[in-house]
């Protein structure tokens, strides 16, 4: 019993010889210093007691930092019957300027922590080894002419985990810019360490001539980094903040020189090709001769790029398809390419030179004029006589054909619309089963919209043959998801290589000696010729199979 009170009253004396705890100490430090201007980092406060987490007062940061994320801990541990209680807070801040800054002193209570002096240097001026995120951006040239495409490559290095981020595109004034290709995503080792490294390539075209200045791109985003401390309020790998931005770059934009002759482009290489049926020496009155021309620009903006529309013979008339424009990469160089295809009837016999095609263009690098050039070619014309009338279908073989007789006229009409009708059921009958079609395979080709067939049925009832090749073009542009030429479609199947040229020969062939066309029932019965074939192709079970060409970029 006695031992008892004993230790009672040993306790109760220990108890009395410890002092009240009390906050005595307040203490804050960075975790890194110098920073870079606009760079997040870690300010910790600590005080050696427990206390109200509203205590802190921040708002006196905000005149040269942006205050971001705070977190509070608080931790007690017991050593030798003494209890070390601890307030922990972090902050995320952002210094507004580069230069000499200070942190201010805080005061909890009447306890006061001391300033920090800290040094700001501009972004990207940190050794690259020490900076677990920073940018780089360089462009194509420092020196350029008004119109003249400009590469700009910027790279985000990161030697830490990516959460979420965005890549903000530069800030320019008095230049078009717009992003070319994907995003490239790879690695690199600078000083040592290895970076993951995500690439983006911009396309910019100064409109005015002088000085302009490029704000560097921008990276705002969130990324894991290592705690400095087990058990830190982050946990051992924290989430933090971060932000960077490439350096601001100038480049000086000439005029076009007063010499240059022509229409203004600019491109490090241009030339000319041209598609032309080879294995033809003699071409025959009326039938139409496919013609492409293609024009090619090294680091061009395909806006840039002339129309091209060249001279013919009178005796040759010219019937373009809507040129087509792209930009893409190969071998590291932006390309833009301009591509017209014409479809060439002859209306006599005899020998025809094609003129050759020039397109003027200004080297930036040896800063004169140059000229893309395609040479003239020479075609031989035969014929003079009324091209053969395509092959009728079976339902018209004991038809007799009188192109004077306008009972004829009526009789075709009145086949036409019960093939008009005809077609109405079948095209109700198809849209009914293909409801009931389960869905394309995933990495298969969509087939072409119903809106697409119907425009190219609506202008086959119409009878105009440009408007239905360019309708035949839309609808196999939908089908196949790429953009489709006569050419193209023609190399498809045997069927519709026919039912295009027979449409051509109708439209474009040959004339009487009346100056009237061939026939309005040629031109029908190719036309129906050419809906049978479109409407076969899409039934051949290998139709939705459509090889594109070789990636122009392939890695």
């Amino acid at each position: 019993m006695v031992k008892k009170h004993f230790f009672i009253l040993l306790l109760l004396s220990i108890g009395a010889l410890s002092p009240a705890y009390a906050l005595t100490k307040l203490e804050a430090s960075v975790d890194r210093n110098p920073v870079m201007e606009g760079e997040y980092f870690v300010l910790n406060i600590s005080a050696d007691d427990e206390l109200d987490t509203g205590k802190l007062d921040t708002s006196i940061l905000l005149k040269d930092f942006i205050v971001g994320r705070t977190s509070v801990s608080r931790s007690t541990q017991i050593m030798n019957f003494d209890a070390v209680k601890e307030t922990r807070w972090q902050v995320l801040l952002a210094p507004k300027q580069k230069g000499q800054l200070t942190i201010p002193s805080f005061s909890i209570d009447g306890i006061r922590s001391a300033e920090i002096p800290l040094k700001v240097v501009e972004s990207g001026s940190q050794p690259e080894q020490a900076n677990n995120l920073f940018i780089d951006a360089k462009v194509s040239t420092d020196e350029a002419y008004v119109g003249q495409l400009i590469t700009y490559k910027v790279k985000l290095y990161l030697a830490v985990e990516l959460q979420r981020g965005v890549l903000n595109a530069p800030v320019i004034e008095g230049a078009q810019i717009k992003q070319i290709g994907e995003d490239k995503d790879g690695s690199e080792i600078v000083d040592g360490r290895r970076y993951r490294v995500i690439e983006r390539t911009y396309g910019i075209i100064p409109d005015l001539p002088g000085q302009v200045n490029i704000k560097g791109a921008t990276f705002s985003g969130d990324v894991l980094v290592e705690s400095q401390r087990r058990g830190g309020m982050f946990g051992f790998n924290e989430s933090r903040p971060m932000q960077a931005g490439a350096p601001s770059l100038t480049i000086q934009v000439n005029p076009p020189p007063e010499s240059f002759q022509g229409q203004w482009l600019v491109a490090d290489l241009v030339v000319l090709k041209e598609s032309f049926p080879e294995d033809i020496n003699e071409f025959t009155v009326g039938s139409p001769i496919t013609r492409t021309i293609t024009l090619l620009a090294s680091n061009a903006d395909e806006n840039s790029l002339p129309d091209i529309a060249p001279a013919l013979p009178s005796e040759l008339k010219s019937y373009p398809e809507k040129p087509q424009r792209q930009t893409f990469v190969r071998d590291a160089q932006i390309v833009s390419q301009y591509s017209i295809t014409s479809a060439i009837v002859a209306s006599k016999a005899g020998t025809f030179t094609l003129p050759e095609v020039k397109v003027p263009w200004w080297n930036p690098r040896l800063k004169r004029q140059e000229t893309a050039t395609l040479p003239a070619r020479t075609i031989i014309v035969k014929g003079g006589t009324t091209p053969e009338a395509p092959t009728q279908p079976a339902w018209q073989a004991n038809s007799t054909v009188d192109n004077g007789g306008s009972w004829l006229t009526t009789v075709f009409a009145a086949l036409w619309l019960v093939t008009l009708v005809l077609w109405m059921i079948t095209f109700i009958a198809w849209r009914r089963a293909r409801k009931q079609q389960p869905l394309i395979p995933h990495g298969q080709p969509e087939v072409a919209t119903v809106s697409g067939l119907w425009g190219l049925e609506q202008a086959c009832a119409q009878g105009d043959a440009s408007d239905i090749l360019q309708h035949l073009q839309q609808y196999f542009s939908q089908m196949t998801g790429s953009a489709m030429t006569l050419n193209k479609i023609a190399a498809l199947s045997p069927a519709l290589s026919q039912a295009i040229s027979q449409l051509q020969q109708s439209a474009y062939g040959a004339k009487t000696e009346a100056g009237h066309s061939t026939g309005a029932s040629h031109l029908k019965v190719a036309i129906s010729a050419l809906l049978a074939a479109v409407k076969a192709y899409d039934n051949m079970p290998s139709s939705n199979t459509y090889l594109p060409l070789s990636p122009l970029n392939p890695r």
